[in-house]
């Protein structure tokens, strides 16, 4: 295993023990809530978004749910990554979108697109999960919940 596969290894491992996405804080906003099960392996994962009172604007997420470390470290890096994005004012709805659009696109690539640093923080260490097949759903749980929790709001 290289370093980097290594480091990445430590970074699903930490997030899967010290999840990020905490209850929601708060009445403002429209809440939605999406709950998403794998039968392949039994991990489960239910998203609350809240999203501003236009719709425009996602204004934070959370999560809870059971599952291989996988599953749970990739909902709690998207957790990190939207709270990091949101600031005051929340993540452009457009801007999710293409956030998952982007992470789904490398995940199904084996291996041949890896997810940028830059745009996906510690979920870019999900890169080397699209290299077997059977772990891309769990690493998309999480994801999936996400975009129609935004779609219900």
């Amino acid at each position: 295993m290289s370093g980097l596969d290594s480091l990445y290894q430590e970074l699903i491992l930490d997030h899967a023990k010290h999840p990020h996405g905490t209850p929601l804080a708060g009445e403002t906003g429209r809440v939605a809530r999406s709950h998403q099960h794998n039968p392949m392996c039994g991990d489960d994962v239910t998203v609350q978004a809240r999203v501003s009172a236009d719709g425009t604007r996602l204004l934070d997420v959370t999560w809870s749910g059971s599952g291989c470390s996988i599953s749970q470290a990739s909902a709690s890096m998207l957790a990190a990554l939207i709270d990091d994005d949101a600031g005051e004012s929340g993540v452009a709805r457009e801007r999710v979108t293409a956030l998952i659009d982007g992470f789904r696109e490398a995940l199904r690539s084996r291996g041949r697109l890896p997810l940028d640093e830059e745009t996906y923080a510690d979920a870019a260490a999900l890169s080397g999960v699209s290299k077997y097949s059977a772990r891309v759903k769990c690493a998309m749980l999480a994801w999936v919940a996400l975009e129609d929790a935004v779609a219900r709001a």
